[in-house]
Protein backbone atom coordinates (compact mmCIF):
# COMPACT_ATOMS: atom_id res chain seq x y z
CA UNK A 1 0.00 0.00 0.00
CA UNK A 2 1.19 3.52 -0.79
CA UNK A 3 -0.11 6.59 1.06
CA UNK A 4 0.53 10.09 -0.25
CA UNK A 5 -0.53 13.54 0.91
CA UNK A 6 -3.51 14.81 -1.10
CA UNK A 7 -4.75 14.84 -4.66
CA UNK A 8 -3.16 17.38 -6.98
CA UNK A 9 -4.89 19.07 -9.89
CA UNK A 10 -4.77 16.08 -12.26
CA UNK A 11 -5.65 13.62 -9.53
CA UNK A 12 -8.65 15.66 -8.44
CA UNK A 13 -9.94 15.91 -12.02
CA UNK A 14 -9.44 12.21 -12.82
CA UNK A 15 -10.36 10.81 -9.41
CA UNK A 16 -7.22 8.67 -9.30
CA UNK A 17 -4.11 9.19 -7.17
CA UNK A 18 -0.71 9.96 -8.68
CA UNK A 19 -1.59 10.54 -12.32
CA UNK A 20 0.49 13.66 -12.95
CA UNK A 21 4.26 14.04 -13.19
CA UNK A 22 4.72 12.69 -9.65
CA UNK A 23 2.67 9.66 -10.66
CA UNK A 24 4.88 9.00 -13.67
CA UNK A 25 7.92 9.16 -11.41
CA UNK A 26 6.22 6.82 -8.93
CA UNK A 27 5.54 4.36 -11.77
CA UNK A 28 9.24 4.49 -12.71
CA UNK A 29 10.30 3.90 -9.11
CA UNK A 30 7.86 1.00 -8.74
CA UNK A 31 9.16 -0.51 -11.96
CA UNK A 32 12.69 -0.21 -10.56
CA UNK A 33 11.72 -2.67 -7.81
CA UNK A 34 9.66 -4.98 -10.00
CA UNK A 35 6.20 -3.62 -9.18
CA UNK A 36 3.49 -1.78 -11.10
CA UNK A 37 0.26 -0.03 -10.15
CA UNK A 38 -1.88 -3.18 -10.22
CA UNK A 39 0.47 -4.66 -7.60
CA UNK A 40 -0.17 -1.91 -5.04
CA UNK A 41 -3.05 0.03 -3.54
CA UNK A 42 -2.46 3.79 -3.76
CA UNK A 43 -4.32 6.38 -1.72
CA UNK A 44 -3.87 9.74 -0.01
CA UNK A 45 -4.32 11.10 3.50
CA UNK A 46 -6.70 13.76 2.15
CA UNK A 47 -9.41 12.61 -0.21
CA UNK A 48 -9.85 15.95 -1.98
CA UNK A 49 -7.50 18.67 -3.16
CA UNK A 50 -6.88 21.53 -0.73
CA UNK A 51 -7.68 25.01 -2.11
CA UNK A 52 -4.81 26.51 -4.11
CA UNK A 53 -2.99 23.17 -3.65
CA UNK A 54 -1.78 24.35 -0.23
CA UNK A 55 -0.52 22.02 2.46
CA UNK A 56 -3.27 20.07 4.21
CA UNK A 57 -4.56 21.58 7.43
CA UNK A 58 -4.63 19.34 10.52
CA UNK A 59 -8.45 19.52 10.70
CA UNK A 60 -8.69 18.40 7.05
CA UNK A 61 -6.45 15.41 7.69
CA UNK A 62 -8.46 14.60 10.80
CA UNK A 63 -11.73 14.78 8.85
CA UNK A 64 -10.39 12.29 6.30
CA UNK A 65 -8.72 9.97 8.83
CA UNK A 66 -11.72 7.57 9.19
CA UNK A 67 -11.54 6.91 5.44
CA UNK A 68 -7.80 6.21 5.53
CA UNK A 69 -8.24 4.02 8.61
CA UNK A 70 -10.95 2.02 6.83
CA UNK A 71 -8.78 1.65 3.73
CA UNK A 72 -5.98 0.23 5.90
CA UNK A 73 -8.44 -2.19 7.53
CA UNK A 74 -9.80 -3.38 4.17
CA UNK A 75 -6.48 -3.68 2.34
CA UNK A 76 -4.63 -5.21 5.31
CA UNK A 77 -1.23 -4.32 3.87
CA UNK A 78 1.95 -6.01 4.98
CA UNK A 79 3.95 -2.97 3.88
CA UNK A 80 2.92 0.70 3.71
CA UNK A 81 5.07 3.18 1.80
CA UNK A 82 4.50 6.62 3.31
CA UNK A 83 5.15 9.36 0.74
CA UNK A 84 6.09 12.72 2.21
CA UNK A 85 5.97 14.58 5.48
CA UNK A 86 2.18 15.05 5.66
CA UNK A 87 1.48 11.34 5.29
CA UNK A 88 4.29 10.61 7.74
CA UNK A 89 2.78 12.89 10.37
CA UNK A 90 -0.65 11.28 9.93
CA UNK A 91 0.49 7.64 9.95
CA UNK A 92 3.48 7.88 12.29
CA UNK A 93 3.10 11.03 14.40
CA UNK A 94 6.11 12.10 16.41
CA UNK A 95 8.66 10.12 14.38
CA UNK A 96 10.56 13.20 13.31
CA UNK A 97 11.22 14.77 9.96
CA UNK A 98 11.07 12.90 6.68
CA UNK A 99 14.68 13.92 6.02
CA UNK A 100 15.77 12.05 9.15
CA UNK A 101 13.65 8.89 8.86
CA UNK A 102 13.26 8.34 5.09
CA UNK A 103 14.14 4.87 3.86
CA UNK A 104 13.93 3.23 7.28
CA UNK A 105 11.57 0.40 8.16
CA UNK A 106 9.35 0.68 11.22
CA UNK A 107 7.23 -2.29 12.32
CA UNK A 108 3.88 -1.50 13.98
CA UNK A 109 1.13 -4.00 14.62
CA UNK A 110 2.58 -6.50 12.17
CA UNK A 111 2.78 -3.90 9.38
CA UNK A 112 6.05 -2.57 7.96
CA UNK A 113 5.98 1.20 7.42
CA UNK A 114 8.61 2.82 5.18
CA UNK A 115 8.65 6.63 5.05
CA UNK A 116 9.92 8.02 1.75
CA UNK A 117 10.27 11.42 0.14
CA UNK A 118 7.25 12.29 -1.97
CA UNK A 119 7.98 11.96 -5.71
CA UNK A 120 6.87 15.59 -6.19
CA UNK A 121 9.69 16.67 -3.85
CA UNK A 122 12.18 14.88 -6.11
CA UNK A 123 10.72 16.66 -9.14
CA UNK A 124 11.38 20.00 -7.44
CA UNK A 125 14.79 18.99 -6.10
CA UNK A 126 16.54 16.69 -8.59
CA UNK A 127 19.28 15.72 -6.15
CA UNK A 128 16.67 13.93 -4.01
CA UNK A 129 15.92 11.57 -6.87
CA UNK A 130 19.28 9.91 -7.24
CA UNK A 131 20.72 10.53 -3.80
CA UNK A 132 17.69 9.49 -1.79
CA UNK A 133 14.51 8.35 -3.51
CA UNK A 134 16.06 5.80 -5.88
CA UNK A 135 18.30 4.50 -3.07
CA UNK A 136 15.32 4.27 -0.72
CA UNK A 137 13.29 2.31 -3.28
CA UNK A 138 16.21 -0.10 -3.60
CA UNK A 139 15.96 -0.56 0.16
CA UNK A 140 12.20 -1.11 -0.18
CA UNK A 141 12.91 -3.92 -2.62
CA UNK A 142 15.23 -5.58 -0.09
CA UNK A 143 12.62 -5.11 2.66
CA UNK A 144 9.92 -6.67 0.48
CA UNK A 145 12.10 -9.62 -0.43
CA UNK A 146 12.79 -10.26 3.24
CA UNK A 147 9.26 -9.61 4.55
CA UNK A 148 7.36 -11.45 1.83
CA UNK A 149 9.72 -14.40 1.36
CA UNK A 150 8.10 -17.77 1.94
CA UNK A 151 9.17 -19.42 5.18
CA UNK A 152 11.86 -22.07 4.85
CA UNK A 153 10.63 -25.65 4.74
CA UNK A 154 10.59 -27.41 8.07
CA UNK A 155 13.67 -29.43 8.95
CA UNK A 156 13.24 -33.16 8.42
CA UNK A 157 12.36 -34.98 11.59
CA UNK A 158 14.28 -38.15 12.37
CA UNK A 159 12.02 -41.17 12.77
CA UNK A 160 11.64 -42.46 16.30
CA UNK A 161 14.28 -44.99 17.34
CA UNK A 162 11.87 -47.94 17.13
CA UNK A 163 10.88 -47.05 13.53
CA UNK A 164 14.53 -46.70 12.55
CA UNK A 165 15.27 -50.22 13.87
CA UNK A 166 12.24 -51.63 12.01
CA UNK A 167 13.45 -50.02 8.78
CA UNK A 168 16.86 -51.67 9.20
CA UNK A 169 15.23 -55.06 9.59
CA UNK A 170 13.50 -54.69 6.23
Amino acid sequence: MIVGEAPGFNEDRQGEPFVGAAGKLLDTLLSRIGLSRPDVYITNVLKCRPPMNRDPMPNEAEACSPYLKRQLELVQPKVVLILGRHALERLMPGQGSISRIHGSLVMRGGVAYVPLYHPAAALHNGSLLVADLEHDFDRVKAYLEKLLAPPPPPAPVAPPKQEAEQLRLL
